[in-house]
């Protein structure tokens, strides 16, 4: 349930002096408590340094606009340090606050609030609007049709229709390349994205290349090392970042890392894989893909090769002559994990501290596609790609179960609906509902690492939002992913309005020949309207989240920084909604940006009345958040064990 008159803070500007400290920083915090909420003598906060709890005496700042600020100076002791507020109210009862929410029993350090120490995110990743593409569906240049066909390959005509069977599910080859995506870089300009992550572009047996032969050259087929050179100096041309995707989970049968290797347990790269026998002829693999061998990461020498120092293949790729933005790590939930044995940290650390070698304006996403947060701590990955937070929840609430038939990998028809690979199918969400996952999934993610985790309504291993969705619910979801805290994702072709039952289907070749058509140039218009929203205010990148409302059928929320506030409304029905002006701002002061469907702002009395009538996306501007000036000066911690004693030992 949401309670607008609750206690705020949250790792935005407005709350935290140093969004990137280092070990041993002082940190100002500060807590936001309305008016509403009833008086509060006394704040403490509680941190955890080396698991040790330790409690730092707020300041009263004062009182503006109907809210009483605090703050209190702590000391940044550990890589993830986290800390919470305990609230004193002036009938002695005594409630706690950290991203779990407001509590009255005690809470879990892992849902503290959290700064991180070191890894800073690249400061472009603050505005950054992704565009992903499958490159051998994205666009066609000139030259593939002169390049020779692999023995594995199917070959298909630009609209062939996709086979969602094997073989050809996974060796249908329409012939994208790099340089058509050149060719097509002024459509994601014209869009108003600014970052492009690209599937793999190495050598392969397959359509989508997570088999991997080489990491150490660009598949021949996409028109080779050239031509990504080309692409990454004309999208850098056009200030558009290049996000490369690598697999460091497993690499194809065909790498020749694994063919010397396989049956040879006294090659430089036995150690590669594990081998279950001594002959080095049967081998783990990738949830049973026997043509996705698993890298073992106690080798030296593989890390030396593939993460490790400046002849890397995580090295090549972001230095010149090439220079990508970062990479996005394919499977990074599962790398380095098995049974008893976890190197997943040893891992990410290590391609992390590599890429800083090269350049630390770079940026690191993990795959991690269910609960991310004991990854997602900020220590390597900048952010994720994970669905369970935004991208289920969005369906869950705004999409329609559909019983479409299909044919799936086996070549069988089945109508049952595809939902992120859960057995039971997609749920049915109230807007309520949709704001309790997305909070109790960000609840153990520092806020920093919030802000890098994509928002993306679908990607190439999913269904297509569209697909289940009705038309008007569409400007609510795009709406979402580009107004709530995280990098927003465009998949190429959710622009142009296809569908799609599942990932493989997703992959279609998208129809540049119909750009112009009606319905398309609408939708394209659609995304390129919220995108520039997203981008012509900076609360809606860097800005806190505070939630305002939240029904069976509407939400309301705004982000808010000391320059601006952003008011946004998503009802899939009629609303009447009432709220405390003193808990939004000062809503007299609004001006539309943006609305989806028939919606009115009404600000008078105290209050603000917020009208919709059918499905509605709306957005207002407000001015900024105003605070009195932090009176909190040197931290000084007491720690609980000296607490319990009554002060330190003499």
């Amino acid at each position: 349930m949401i309670d607008p008159t609750c206690p705020h803070h949250d790792g935005s500007p407005l709350y935290v002096s140093h969004p990137d400290p280092a070990l041993g920083d002082e940190v100002t915090v500060r807590l936001r408590v309305p008016r509403a909420y009833g008086g509060v003598d006394r704040v403490v906060v509680r941190s955890n340094p080396d698991h040790e709890p330790a409690w730092v005496e707020a300041e009263c700042d004062g009182e503006r606009d109907g809210w009483q600020w605090w703050s209190a100076r702590i000391v940044v002791a550990n890589p993830r340090h986290g800390y919470r507020f305990h609230l004193v109210r002036s009938d002695a009862t005594v409630q706690i606050l950290n991203q779990g929410g407001l509590s009255d029993v005690d809470v879990l350090d892992a849902q503290d609030f959290a700064l991180v120490a070191g890894n800073p995110p690249p400061p472009w990743m603050a505005d950054t609007v992704l565009y992903q593409i499958f490159p051998d569906r994205f666009a066609r240049s000139d030259a593939a049709a002169d390049r020779p066909l692999p023995e594995w390959a199917i070959p298909a005509a630009w609209d062939d229709p996709l086979d969602p069977s094997h073989p050809g599910r996974s060796r249908q080859l329409y012939g994208g390349d790099l340089d058509g995506v050149v060719d097509r870089l002024d459509h994601l300009v014209d869009l108003g994205v600014n970052a492009l992550y690209h599937t793999p572009i190495f050598p392969a047996e397959s359509n989508h290349r997570y088999d991997a032969a080489s990491f150490d050259h660009v598949d021949a087929l996409l028109g080779g090392d050239e031509a990504y050179r080309r692409l990454i100096e004309a999208a850098h041309a056009r200030g558009i970042r290049v996000i490369g995707d690598l697999t460091t989970n497993h690499s194809g049968v065909a790498h020749e890392w694994f063919r010397n290797a396989y049956g040879r347990p006294d090659a430089a790269e036995a150690d590669f894989y594990y081998f279950h026998d001594a002959a080095h002829t049967t081998y783990e693999t990738w949830l049973d893909a026997a043509t996705l061998p698993k890298f073992d990461w106690n080798s030296a020498e593989l890390r030396r090769r593939f993460i490790e120092g400046p002849d890397s293949v995580v090295a090549r790729w972001l230095a010149e002559p090439y220079g990508i933005d970062g990479w996005r790590i394919d499977v990074a939930n599962m790398t380095g994990r098995l049974g008893a044995e976890d190197l997943n940290a040893v891992v990410r650390q290590t391609v992390r501290r590599t890429m800083i070698e090269v350049s630390s304006d770079t940026l690191l996403l993990a795959e991690s596609t269910n609960d991310a947060a004991s990854d997602l701590q900020g220590d390597a990955w900048h952010g994720g790609m994970t669905y369970p937070a935004f991208t289920r929840g969005v369906w869950s609430w705004l999409a329609e179960p559909r019983r479409i038939p299909h044919r799936g990998f086996d070549g069988r028809v089945s109508d049952e609906m595809w939902f992120f690979g859960l057995p039971t199918g997609m749920p049915r969400y109230t807007a309520q509902q949709f704001v309790r996952q997305l909070r109790l999934f960000t609840s153990q993610i520092p806020w920093r690492v919030q802000r890098g985790t994509m928002s993306a309504l679908d990607t190439h291993d999913t269904a297509r939002f569209a697909t289940y969705a009705a038309e008007e619910m569409i400007p609510l979801a795009v709406g979402l992913s580009m107004t709530l805290p995280g990098i927003p994702v465009v998949y190429a072709g959710d622009e142009f309005g296809l569908e799609a039952v599942d990932g493989e289907m997703s992959r279609t070749p998208l129809p540049w020949d119909r750009v112009g058509e009606p319905e398309i140039a609408a939708r394209i218009g659609l995304y390129r309207e919220l995108i520039g929203l997203r981008r012509a205010h900076a609360a809606l990148s860097t800005g806190g989240l505070r939630w305002l409302h939240a029904d069976d059928d509407a939400i309301v929320f705004i982000r808010e920084n000391a320059d601006e506030a952003v008011l946004v409304l998503a009802a899939r029905t009629d609303v009447e909604i009432r709220l405390d002006m003193a808990l939004v701002g000062a809503a007299t002061a609004a001006t539309s940006r943006y609305a989806a469907g028939t919606v009115e702002l009404l600000a008078d009395d105290g209050a603000v009345r917020l009208h919709g009538r059918g499905a509605s996306f709306a957005v207002w501007t407000l001015p900024g958040v105003t605070a009195p000036p932090a009176r909190a000066e040197r931290s000084v911690a007491t720690p609980e064990a000296f607490a319990q004693l009554g002060g330190p030992a003499v």
